[in-house]
């Protein structure tokens, strides 16, 4: 009898563990847009923003992992369940506003005009006034704020889309367009790894980041925020700013 007890306690704590389990939930990523999001050299999900998950993760107990895709279909997949959340310089728009949910703001960023370091435009103004071959990330906020822009201003600008702000970069280098409108933390990730080119100025209001989400995805939601709480209430927000965003 003594043993059938131990047997059935023992079953219970298994029991009980397994009910304790943490919940998994899939972060849907840019795999290129440093320094918030990207995939390093060994293969693996890095960034301000993958960090920062990872660390809300540990202290409110689930595990995160981060799937790198494709920016333009990364709402489709958020809808369809593929992923649960999409923390990955995400800037807020009533756009998706109207078909997600986001956190709390944690980040603001500007919206910048990048040139090469030689070159004749010496304004943001210049740029979008100008006739000049301009790159921009597809499916941001700067691709469709320059799309109205041009049908309502009648801007001559002409539009060439990139899949990641870097390689923007390289055709920008490469002389294949004149000017990239981007976010200004890509931009100064450019700058800092020695890319000659330049910011100009900035074209639109700025933007703030938050994680998105589905809109019935109410706990979630509320676990999220709290746990930007309790991380920029940590040394660690700081550590992380100063890893990536200086």
């Amino acid at each position: 009898m003594k043993r059938l007890s131990c047997l059935l306690a023992a079953l219970a704590v298994l029991c009980l563990a397994a009910g304790a389990q943490a919940k998994t939930y899939v972060n849907g990523i840019d795999a290129n847009y440093p320094p918030f999001a990207y995939v390093s050299e060994d293969g693996k999900p890095a960034g301000f923003d993958v960090d920062s998950m990872n660390w809300i993760a540990k202290h409110m107990g689930f595990e995160v992992v981060h799937q790198p895709m494709d920016w333009d279909g990364i709402i489709p997949a958020l809808l369809n369940k593929k992923i649960d959340m999409v923390c990955s310089g995400m800037s807020v728009s009533p756009e998706r506003a109207a078909v997600v949910a986001f956190s709390d703001p944690y980040y603001t960023i500007q919206k910048v005009i990048l040139v090469p370091a030689n070159s004749p435009i010496a304004t943001a103004d210049a740029a979008i006034r100008g006739e000049i071959k301009l790159g921009v990330q597809r499916g941001t906020n700067e691709h469709e704020l320059l799309e109205t822009r041009k049908a309502q201003e009648k801007l001559k600008y002409d539009l060439r889309f990139y899949d990641s702000a870097p390689l923007a970069v390289e055709d920008l280098l490469n002389g294949r367009i004149d000017a990239i409108a981007l976010d200004s933390a890509p931009a100064k990730d450019a700058i800092s790894k020695g890319k000659a080119v330049k910011i100009v100025g900035t074209f639109a209001e700025d933007d703030v980041f938050g994680v998105a989400l589905r809109k019935d995805d109410k706990e979630l939601i509320g676990i999220i925020n709290e746990g930007y709480k309790k991380l920029m209430a940590d040394p660690y927000w700081k550590e992380l700013q100063d890893k990536y965003l200086k």
